[in-house]
């Protein structure tokens, strides 16, 4: 009997149980064991180890899914170090990185090879169909014409009827058949400009080595471009590209100009929106080597790789790559250090690059490539106004210059783009008699009124209620919106210019399958005049008609306590000032704003971004703040903020002793939203110059934390936390 360690998805320390076979599982092997009296899927992590309970105790191994693939030991090897490094369960981190499918107790159907056909020798000597019958000639043609073959997909697109056709070829013996993918043909390439070639060869120079770039270029600027040069000739190599995202809304575009690309390319996408099924189909096409270009979100992170020469993280600042709840893991990271595993190169592309990033590439731990000019000839950079607001009298948080512009950008054809980072219709609801506001009975925030809806909504757990018809204090019935968001806006526009098609895009309104699809449909079709949107809409689009940016409540972000408010801020207005002038027409962006003196008004303003980078470097350096210093808030929730922050101060104070010099710990505060979902929440940062003692500090922390477990508290550890 052998023994082996299973990887399991329970909260363990490293997640690996013992359990017993009659023979020697290979590592890497899907299995189903008994666990709690239940059947549970397990991953083999070690075969042939040595018991350390009675082996009278140690279950069997129930089944082994013997025809499934492996994952592979450079799989296991970066949950490994993820576990590791973000200090959680390595078995939760294990199954974290599989699809729905692989988690249940039950055997998975394989995704079966696509095959390609072409005419042999033999049906070349064949007469080709009788002209009268064009969809089977131009089937002949198709498979006369290449050299590799073409798959049945394809096929199906010339003719309905290919299969049946082709199979009665097939029997005739006029067909070969190969599952061998055919290399890739690059479909016309766009023509880049200098800059754009001198960043593409620098890339290629590293194929076969680990090597990380930081392709900073300015919005419009062709990064896109960059990409794709460099994913066609590894492509062409034979071998596999990891393409990551930020936001599952970008997909749909960059799909559609992958497909122009790279249409032959066997593709994987991999994001939450995908169906379960096909999830799993293409995340084990992935590990077979069946997909060569694979795209995805954070999660796409952990897909098993065998052959990878590229992988690229497009808007690398975007906090969207740090994942916010159970294992904290930020993919940006991991990406690199995936690339360092496969020994190859990655490439970091933004137009306002982290401050980490932009560090690395100054102090020469990335290679800075630079796109200093837009990709389209006739592009320029946007205008930028900054508009002192504090004093003029305001339409629902419009300016009149703000409406000026959008009239006069309307009537000479033009499109806009009105941007604030708050969906609903009012950000809250007041009684002017009392004071009352409504909050949420389960979070430290307010209610937004959603007034087509008839809601007040919590954005932070999804409470819901009607809208109430008198104050719950007073019983005044002239209850107030306070504020404004995307619906208020929509309406205010609707009546300041009433022939233009205004559309709104926010989370609720692009929450179904298909709706980006029908948005770039419309857009494409110059069905949109006014667009109204949150973050969703600042990056990575490419709307060559707008040419308008107006930026409503431009200083929300700054009043926070989180010292990175200044950069997200900057990255946010200068992403969505990038969207304005991208083709033939000027763009300019209108910044409203009762602080027009802050730095990070002035650097968005010069579209600047190294002036700000400077700056925002120089104030963190005394400090040793990140990306000088490396910081792990410890987190805990209780009933009670009492509770939590006790429960934290008591094991800070245990630990003061033992922690290394160079690690400061600071008492238990709240956090930004110290209740949220009827529990309250405080926590404790630790900070250090040294990524390697604040790590033993870490888990010094795990390992009381473990100890001094209590039934009414959790807790969490956010290894390199991006928010306070």
């Amino acid at each position: 009997m052998i023994y082996h360690h299973i990887a399991l998805n329970v909260p363990l320390s490293d997640g690996l149980l013992t359990y017993v076979h009659p023979e020697a599982l290979p590592v890497g092997r899907r299995v189903v064991v008994p666990f709690r009296n239940r059947p549970q899927v397990g991953i083999v992590w070690a075969a042939g180890v040595e018991p350390q309970i009675a082996a009278a105790k140690i279950l069997p191994i129930q089944e082994v899914f013997d025809d499934e693939p492996l994952l592979p030991p450079d799989w296991q090897a970066l949950l490994s170090f993820t576990a590791r490094y973000y200090h959680y369960p390595l078995g939760q981190a294990v199954f974290t990185a599989l699809p729905h499918s692989l988690k249940e107790p039950k055997a998975v159907a394989l995704p079966q090879p696509p095959l390609f056909y072409r005419l042999n020798a033999i049906g070349r000597q064949q007469p080709a169909p009788p002209a009268r019958f064009r969809k089977q000639t131009a089937l002949w043609a198709a498979l006369a014409e290449t050299a590799h073959g073409v798959d049945m997909a394809d096929l199906k697109r010339i003719h309905a009827q290919a299969e049946k056709t082709v199979a009665a070829w097939q029997q005739q013996g006029w067909i070969d058949c190969t599952d061998t993918v055919p290399p890739h043909a690059a479909a016309p390439r766009h023509t880049l400009n200098e800059e754009q070639q001198a960043a593409a060869a620098e890339i290629q120079t590293a194929f076969g080595r680990f090597q990380p770039f930081l392709l900073y270029g300015i919005t419009g600027s062709g990064k896109t471009e960059v990409y794709f040069d460099a994913v066609e000739k590894v492509l062409a190599s034979g071998k596999q590209v990891l393409f990551l995202l930020p936001e599952i809304n970008l997909t749909p575009q960059l799909l559609k100009r992958i497909g122009e690309r790279f249409g032959d390319v066997p593709l994987a996408v991999l994001h939450s929106q995908t169906a379960a099924g096909k999830r799993t189909q293409d995340y084990l096409r992935s590990l077979l080597g069946q997909a060569r270009l694979i795209i995805g979100t954070r999660l796409a992170v952990f897909t098993p790789l065998p052959d990878v020469g590229l992988i690229v993280v497009d808007e690398e600042h975007d906090t969207s790559f740090k994942q916010d709840n159970e294992l904290r893991y930020h993919a940006r990271d991991l990406a690199v250090w995936r690339a360092k595993q496969h020994n190859c190169p990655i490439v970091l592309g933004s137009a306002t690059p982290s401050l980490e990033s932009w560090h690395k590439a100054q102090s020469g731990t990335y290679r800075l490539l630079e796109l200093t000019r837009r990709g389209h000839a006739a592009a320029r950079p946007p205008v930028v106004e900054i508009l002192n607001v504090g004093r003029l009298k305001m339409d629902n948080g419009f300016s009149p210059q703000a409406l000026k512009l959008l009239q006069q950008n309307h009537q000479q054809g033009g499109m806009s783009l009105v941007y604030l980072n708050r969906r609903g219709f009012a950000p809250a609801l007041f009684c002017g008699d009392c004071g009352h506001t409504f909050g949420c009975p389960n979070c430290s925030a307010k209610m937004v009124l959603h007034q087509r809806a008839k809601q007040l909504r919590c954005h932070h757990c999804d409470y819901r209620q009607p809208v109430p018809y008198k104050c719950p204090d007073c019983g005044n019935q002239d209850l107030t919106a306070v504020g404004f968001g995307t619906q208020r806006v929509e309406e205010t526009l609707r009546l300041a210019v009433p022939n233009a098609k205004v559309v709104r895009v926010d989370r609720d309104s692009t929450a179904h399958k298909n709706d980006w699809a029908e948005l770039y449909r419309q857009i494409a079709g110059e069905e949109i005049d006014i667009l109204v949107g949150t973050q969703m809409l600042a990056k990575g689009h490419d709307f060559a008609r707008l040419n308008l940016v107006i930026v409503l409540n431009a200083d929300g972000s700054l009043y926070s306590s989180d010292f990175r408010a200044p950069e997200r801020l900057f990255a946010e207005l200068m992403q969505v000032s990038g969207r304005a002038g991208r083709a033939d027409s000027a763009g300019h962006v209108l910044i409203q704003t009762q602080l027009p003196d802050h730095p990070v008004f002035a650097a968005v303003k010069a579209q600047d971004y190294r002036r700000f980078a400077e700056q925002a470097l120089l104030e963190r350096q005394p400090f040793s703040m990140p990306p000088f210093g490396f910081q792990t808030a410890i987190r805990a929730d209780a009933p009670t903020f009492a509770e939590a922050a006790g429960f934290l101060n008591e094991i800070k104070a245990e630990l003061e002793s033992l922690l290394p010099e160079n690690v400061a710990c600071f008492g238990a505060v709240p956090m930004l939203m110290v209740r949220l979902a009827e529990r309250e929440r405080a926590q404790i940062f630790l900070e250090s110059p040294s990524r390697k003692d604040l790590h033993r500090a870490v888990s010094l922390w795990v390992q009381m934390l473990q100890q001094n477990r209590q039934p009414n508290i959790r807790w969490s550890v956010d290894v390199d936390v991006q928010e306070m």
